[in-house]
Formats: C-alpha cells, sequence, structure tokens
C-alpha cells in the first residue's frame, strides 16, 4: 500500500509541476511568435519537403520484413528458457515457426522486396 500511495504521490507532483510550468508561461504574456521561430530548426537548413509527404511504396515491404522477423526475435528468446524444460517439443515448435517465417522470407526474395532499383 506504501508503494502505492508513493506512485500516486509522484504522478500528482509531476502533473502539478507541468501544469504549473504551463500557467507560468502563459502568464508572461509576449505569446506572439515570430515567423523564424515557427520553422522547425533542422541544423540550419530549410525544409526540401513537407513533413506529411508520402514515402515510396518499396518501403513497405521491408518494414513488414522487419516486424517478422522482430517477431523471430521475441518469440525465440523465451523459447531459448523453456527448451530447456520441454526438450523435442520446444524443438518442433521452433522448427515450424523457423518454416513459416523462411517461406515469408522466400516469397518477399521471389517478389523483389530486397531489390533496391
Amino acid at each position: 500500500m506504501n508503494s502505492l500511495v508513493a506512485l500516486l504521490l509522484v504522478t500528482v507532483i509531476g502533473l502539478a509541476a507541468g501544469l504549473l510550468l504551463q500557467f507560468a508561461f502563459c502568464l508572461r504574456g509576449d505569446m506572439v511568435v515570430s515567423n523564424p521561430q515557427a520553422t522547425p530548426f533542422l541544423g540550419g537548413g530549410s525544409m526540401p519537403t513537407h513533413a506529411w509527404q508520402r514515402f515510396h511504396a518499396r518501403y513497405y515491404p521491408m518494414a513488414l520484413l522487419f516486424i517478422a522477423f522482430e517477431m523471430e526475435m521475441m518469440f525465440m528468446y523465451p523459447w531459448a528458457v523453456v527448451f530447456v524444460q520441454e526438450g523435442i517439443k520446444a524443438l518442433a515448435e521452433m522448427g515450424m515457426f523457423l518454416a513459416i517465417l523462411s517461406v515469408g522470407i522466400v516469397y518477399a526474395w521471389r517478389e523483389g522486396v530486397f531489390r533496391w532499383q
């Protein structure tokens, strides 16, 4: 119960500090922002394109492939612990998982995801 009260106290103090800083900024009065202050800072250069421009579609399959590899790692770390206890059953499960992932990689290779044009 003490840790819950401490967590609640820290949360209330943090929110109060944030709101106090926002209120103090509003009290300053000089809220007029000039044009150079309104533009984002990009190392001194001007933006060549808009920030909301669309990316080329070739990045999406690569991103999905990256997510597939990340999911593989998320599955392999706990599997290494379970493998000691379960044995051959865990090995078969990992084999099926890697086979499904390999089919996805072969499909991506065939579709040309790895070729940058």
